[in-house]
């Protein structure tokens, strides 16, 4: 399907420069552009790749002016990578979806598969599971009883989804996802450790994605909850009775230690460590590697370990990097102010 460039201007609500029946149908990066694709240029870094890019239409912000002569039809917008994401997604709504219950699937006879759905070779719809309308469950997917998936889902290959947790509407899970396992809790005895039964659940609200090999598990009672809008990254673990607010995201390899609870709008760079039993407020921003050994009253941006005010994580940097030579100098100051020492005592 073609699209010119006045039509997506007027979709994102842009303005063209060049020729507004340049046409695209499809996406390439500006670096890699063909004839018939639309790129973006968000990163003043990219921009010298505009005036060699062979992309028909390129999206720039609204204040961005060329420093050269461009050959690409440009179209101006509020937020250019904000404005390719919409593109994306409709792009996405656009491609046809696969419907219906592979021969090779296994759907248990009391479980109920809504319509327009896809389920996939292999996949295992448990006993009394509940799988909404429009969802994309794909090969090897399980779903074990008594889950209740919502609608418009997409679950890539060997996701689990453990007994009785609860999934939203519009909820992507990557390949490797785990939702339910058993929360790690164990009570000492002479014998070694004896387990403690996880018999709660996972419940996750509306538009959130959750990235490749994450685990989130199932509390010991009640629920580990992921809010509405809440993107994690892969390889992050969220453990039991944990609450991650809405519209908070994680990058890869962040691990949340159990009965932690976490703000709206929160951001934690990759490798984060977050110790349990502790509160982080609302729009806390962490930083990379990031320890966080207790609560956090929100509105603020942390990092190192333990976690403090980033500026002042800065500054003890720049000092931390000196250590070796102030330490010399340190050795230096004592020598001298033994030696004052010496030479007063010698004129009492």
């Amino acid at each position: 399907m073609k699209f010119t460039a006045q039509q997506i201007a007027s979709y994102l609500g842009g303005e063209v420069v060049g020729n507004p029946e340049a046409a695209v149908q499809t996406f390439a990066k500006i670096e890699e552009g063909v004839e018939g694709a639309i790129s973006f240029l968000a990163n003043p870094k990219y921009e010298h790749y505009l005036y060699e890019t062979k992309s028909t239409i390129v999206l720039v912000n609204r204040d961005f002016t060329p420093s050269q002569a461009v050959t690409a039809t440009l179209v101006k917008v509020d937020n250019a990578y904000e404005a390719v994401a919409r593109l994306l997604t409709l792009y996405e709504q656009n491609t046809a979806k696969r419907t219906g219950i592979q021969p090779l699937a296994c759907v248990a006879p009391t479980a109920q598969v809504g319509e327009g759905s896809y389920v996939g070779p292999f996949a295992y719809i448990g006993e009394n599971a509940v799988v909404g309308k429009g969802c994309q469950i794909y090969a090897h997917v399980v779903v074990e009883e008594r889950a209740k998936v919502g609608d418009n889902c997409l679950f890539y290959p060997n996701v689990s989804i453990y007994h009785d947790c609860v999934i939203g509407n519009n909820v992507i899970l990557h390949s490797g996802c785990v939702i339910g396992a058993d929360g790690f809790g164990f009570a000492p005895s002479a014998e070694g450790y004896e387990k403690i039964p996880q018999i709660g659940i996972v419940t996750i609200e509306d538009n959130v994605e959750i990235g490749a090999n994450t685990c989130v598990d199932r509390s010991t009672m009640g629920s580990t909850y992921i809010r509405a809008g809440v993107k994690l990254d892969n390889l992050v673990q969220i453990a039991h009775n944990c609450d991650v607010d809405s519209h908070t995201v994680m990058s890869a390899q962040v691990g949340m230690a159990g009965s932690t609870k976490v703000g709206k709008w929160c951001m934690f760079g990759g490798q984060v460590g977050i110790a349990g039993h502790i509160t982080i407020g609302d729009r806390t921003l962490v930083g990379a590697q990031a320890g966080i050994a207790g609560s956090v009253k929100g509105n603020v941006t942390i990092q190192g370990s333990p976690a403090f005010d980033a500026k002042g994580f800065m500054r003890s940097s720049v000092v931390f990097k000196r250590l070796p030579e102030m330490q010399s100098q340190l050795r230096d100051l004592q020598k001298e102010v033994a030696a004052l020492r010496e030479a007063l005592a010698e004129k009492k």
